[in-house]
C-alpha cells in the first residue's frame, strides 16, 4: 500500500463556444484523500524563523513571539528535523548550535524550548538572509516535506528589494514558507511576495496575543502534509496557448509565469506540498476558432506526484480533458459553469480590493471609491462574508446592490491591512462534495 494520499482530478466547464469564440475556461479541482495505510509519517523538516529586530521589544511582541515559537515546538512530532532561527540584520541559529537541523525528541524539544526562552530583540530586518539560511539548512538535510514559518513585525529595511528578490529566486522550489506579520508596521506587499514565491500563505496578526494560536494552527497544518513538490502538467495543441492558470482555492495565486517546460507542448506548474485537502485552479486556454459543430481537445491536465517512502516511483494522475466545441446554439454557448463564474468573481474581488486600497493610499478618492464599491458587489455575489465585513470597516455601504459606497475618513491601519491581506482568501462554491473514496469518478464536464 502507498504511503501517499490518493489524488483525483475533475474538470468543471461549459465546453461550448460561440462561432468565432477563442477563450475556453475551466475549473480544475484536485483532491487528495489520506492514504488508507501509512507505514510511517512523511519525513519532514521545519524551520521556525522569528524576527528579533529591535522593534520586536515593543508592545509585547517579543514575549508573544516566544510563546508562539514554543507552541510550534510542542506541535512538531518526534522524528521531525527542525531548527529555530533568529532574524535581524543577519540570521543566527538559536537551536541547535551550528548550521544544522536537530531531530525532534524529548531531549531536543526541552533544549529548544529553553533556547527560545532566551531570545531577545536587537538589530534590523533583512528577511532575504533569513530565508537563505533556511534554504541552506533544508538543502543539506533534505526531507520529503520542507516547511518554514516566518514571523516579522516590520519592513525589510536592511537589504534592497533586489537582494530579497534574489533570495526568493534561490529558495523557490526548495521549501514552502508561511509568513505572519504581527502589529501594523510591516508591509503587506512584501509578505505577499514572499509567501507567493515560496508557495505558502501569509496572515496578519494585529494583536500579538493571537500569535500562539496562529503558530499552533500553521504547524499542525504543516505536520499534516504527506507529499511535497506536486505539480500540475498541462498540454495544449500547437495552435493554442495558456492565457492563465490561477490557484483559486483556498487562496488566489497566479501560477501562469511559473510554467516549466516538461515535454513537447507540455509544461509543469508547481503546487507545493499536500495533505488531505482540495484545491481549485482556474484555467483559461486561447484556441483557434473552429467551424460550427467541430469539437477539439483544448488541453489535457494531469497531476505529477513524486515518489516517497514505500512508493519511490513518480506517478501521474489523469489526464482529464478540457474540451471545446463550437455551436450556433446561443443557449449552449452562453451557459457559464458555476465553478468558473464563482472563481472569476473571486479573482476580480481580490483585484478590486487591492487596487482600491492602493488608490486610497495614493489619495485618489474617486478610483478608490469605485474599486471598493465594486468589491462590495462582488463580495456579496461570491458569498465571501469575511471580506464583506472587512470592507465595511473601510467604507460606508450606502447601497450594496449597486456598490454605492463612501470612503470612511478614519480607518484603523490594522483594518486596512487585514482587508488587503485577506482579499485573496476565497470561499468554496459548494458545487461538489469530496468524493466518497478513491473509486469516485475523476473527470467530468
Amino acid at each position: 500500500m502507498s504511503d501517499l494520499p490518493e489524488f483525483t482530478i475533475d474538470v468543471d466547464q461549459n465546453p461550448y463556444l460561440p462561432a468565432g469564440g477563442r477563450e475556453m475556461h475551466a475549473v480544475v479541482t484536485v483532491r487528495a484523500a489520506g492514504a488508507a495505510v501509512r507505514a510511517r509519517p512523511a519525513e519532514a523538516a521545519e524551520i521556525i524563523i522569528i524576527d528579533t529586530s529591535g522593534s520586536m521589544s515593543y508592545g509585547g511582541k517579543m514575549a508573544a513571539a516566544k510563546q508562539a515559537a514554543k507552541a510550534a515546538l510542542t506541535v512538531l512530532r518526534d522524528g521531525v528535523r527542525f531548527a529555530v532561527v533568529a532574524g535581524a540584520n543577519q540570521p543566527r541559529m538559536i537551536y541547535p548550535a551550528g548550521e544544522r537541523l536537530a531531530k525532534m525528541d524529548a531531549g531536543t524539544r526541552k533544549a529548544a524550548l529553553a533556547a527560545v526562552g532566551r531570545l531577545d530583540a536587537a538589530g534590523g530586518t533583512a528577511i532575504g538572509t533569513w530565508l537563505r539560511l533556511a534554504d541552506r539548512l533544508l538543502t543539506e538535510d533534505r526531507q520529503d516535506v520542507r516547511h518554514a514559518t516566518l514571523l516579522t513585525d516590520g519592513k525589510n529595511q536592511h537589504e534592497t528589494a533586489a537582494e530579497l528578490d534574489a533570495a526568493l529566486a534561490q529558495c523557490a522550489g526548495g521549501f514552502v514558507c508561511d509568513a505572519f506579520g504581527v502589529g501594523t508596521d510591516w508591509e503587506v506587499a512584501e509578505l505577499r511576495k514572499i509567501s507567493s514565491a515560496l508557495l505558502g500563505t501569509f496572515l496578519d496578526v494585529p494583536d500579538p496575543a493571537d500569535l500562539e494560536a496562529r503558530f499552533r494552527e500553521i504547524t499542525e497544518a504543516a505536520m499534516g502534509k504527506e507529499v511535497a513538490d506536486v505539480s500540475l502538467r498541462l498540454w495544449t495543441p500547437q495552435t493554442a496557448r495558456v492565457r492563465f492558470l490561477k490557484q483559486m482555492e483556498p487562496t488566489v495565486e497566479d501560477l501562469t509565469d511559473r510554467r516549466v517546460a516538461s515535454g513537447q507542448q507540455t509544461g509543469d506548474y508547481p503546487l507545493g506540498a499536500w495533505g488531505t485537502e482540495d484545491r481549485d485552479y482556474h484555467l483559461c486556454v486561447e484556441v483557434q476558432p473552429g467551424d460550427v459543430g467541430r469539437q477539439m481537445r483544448a488541453a489535457w491536465v494531469k497531476l505529477v506526484v513524486p515518489g516517497s517512502g514505500a512508493a519511490p516511483v513518480e506517478r501521474a494522475v489523469g489526464p482529464v480533458n478540457v474540451l471545446a466545441e463550437w455551436t450556433d446554439d446561443e443557449a449552449k454557448s452562453t451557459r457559464i459553469s458555476k465553478g468558473v463564474a464563482h472563481h472569476t468573481g473571486q479573482s476580480e474581488l481580490a483585484e478590486a480590493v487591492q487596487t482600491g486600497l492602493e488608490a486610497r493610499r495614493a489619495g485618489d478618492e474617486d478610483r478608490a471609491t469605485a474599486r471598493l464599491g465594486r468589491a462590495v458587489v462582488l463580495a456579496k455575489q461570491v458569498g465571501n462574508e469575511q471580506v464583506a465585513e472587512l470592507l465595511e470597516r473601510v467604507v460606508d455601504v450606502i447601497d450594496e446592490e449597486s456598490g454605492t459606497v463612501r470612503l470612511k475618513k478614519d480607518v484603523e491601519k490594522a483594518d486596512e491591512m487585514s482587508l488587503d491581506t485577506r482579499s485573496v482568501r476565497t470561499v468554496r462554491t459548494g458545487r461538489g462534495a469530496r468524493p466518497a473514496g478513491p473509486g469516485a469518478p475523476n473527470a467530468g464536464s
